[in-house]
């Protein structure tokens, strides 16, 4: 593969330091330095900080559903995602959550155009839930009668505090309980 746009390092560069660091700490040159860019040039790709945050977005959501497809069993690829999650909080020492959770609590209230992208996130997000779960109950893999929205619904607001808790406790207790109430009572045919 070629070496990404400049574009594409500011992004890369934004992704990492927005989840490290937060929007407001991740300023465009703490930015433009990790990617390797003059400052300057930040302005040729994006007109705004704000506008860098929404395409992070964008792509952090895009990368967040790909263990959500493929041929596996749907129960499966729906245990494998949320392992993935668990699995980069935990290696980053439970320093880092859901980019859309960090900042729709950090600047949510701050900023429309970044309240919508992270609204439409969670939407993509549990749209992928759902048809998940419902291939999985169509199959018979869990409980026939579930909602597969409502049930996406709630295992994202679920997933959302488990990564609260996990981070406030620094310990997988919080996954724990998650993956063994989804997994299990939740989601389990009977």
């Amino acid at each position: 593969m070629g070496r990404p746009s400049m574009r594409g390092r500011i992004v890369e560069a934004a992704l990492e330091q927005f989840h490290t660091l937060g929007y407001n700490a991740a300023g465009v040159k703490v930015i433009t330095d990790a990617a390797g860019v003059p400052k300057g040039s930040f302005y040729n790709h994006f007109d705004s900080k704000e506008t860098l945050a929404v395409e992070a977005l964008r792509q952090y959501g895009d990368g967040l559903l790909d263990a959500l497809h493929g041929d596996a069993d749907p129960v499966a690829r729906l245990r494998a995602h949320f392992e993935g999650l668990r699995d980069d909080c935990v290696g980053h020492d439970y320093r880092r959550g859901c980019l859309l959770g960090n900042f729709g609590a950090e600047i949510g209230d701050h900023s429309d155009v970044i309240r919508e992208s992270v609204r439409q996130g969670f939407a993509h997000w549990s749209a992928a839930l759902a048809a998940t779960i419902e291939e999985a109950r169509r199959g018979g893999s869990v409980r026939a009668d579930l909602d597969a929205a409502t049930v996406a619904g709630f295992l994202l607001t679920a997933w959302e505090g488990t990564l609260i808790r996990a981070r406030a406790e620094q310990s997988s207790t919080a996954f724990d309980t998650f993956f063994s109430t989804v997994f299990g009572p939740l989601l389990t045919a009977a």
